[in-house]
């Protein structure tokens, strides 16, 4: 089980890795050894999100969700497997995280007299110059 939060976990066998061969640094060994690492989570079909959670999460993902509802993560970073399943796991966690927090609800409010008076000022301040940039129009003198 890996644990999100108190109240989420998510079991292991939820979560599909599949190891690539990376490009970038490694030398020689970067073409022999597979340590790149395409972490796949079905956030779609996943028994243990919560729907609210769920909906953020899908939010968040964005170009990393697929149109079957899965999140794709690569993590090819680091050199070796090991610290790239590692950094797939960690961004996932985090990413899961991310969503259960659920967002403050936005109180409506007035603007007070006081911002109302600053912007009827600045509008009248403002009109005033446009008037001034006006053609004179009248009688030739």
């Amino acid at each position: 089980m890996i644990r999100i939060t108190r109240s989420i976990s998510i079991n292991e066998d939820e979560i599909r890795e599949v190891f690539v061969r990376a490009s970038g640094p490694g030398g020689q060994n970067v073409n022999k050894v597979s340590t790149a690492v395409q972490l796949r989570f079905d956030v779609a079909n996943s028994p243990s999100l919560p729907d609210d959670v769920r909906e953020r999460l899908i939010r968040l993902a964005g170009k990393r969700m697929t149109d079957s509802g899965e999140i794709v993560l690569d993590a090819r970073q680091f050199r070796t497997q090991l610290k790239n399943r590692q950094d797939a796991r960690e961004r996932l966690v985090e990413l899961i995280r991310r969503a259960a927090v659920r967002p403050k609800p936005r109180k409506r409010t007035k603007p007070t007299r006081a911002s109302k008076e600053r912007r009827l000022d600045t509008k009248r301040r403002k009109s005033r110059a446009k008037k001034q940039r006006r053609r004179v129009t009248g009688s030739d003198d």
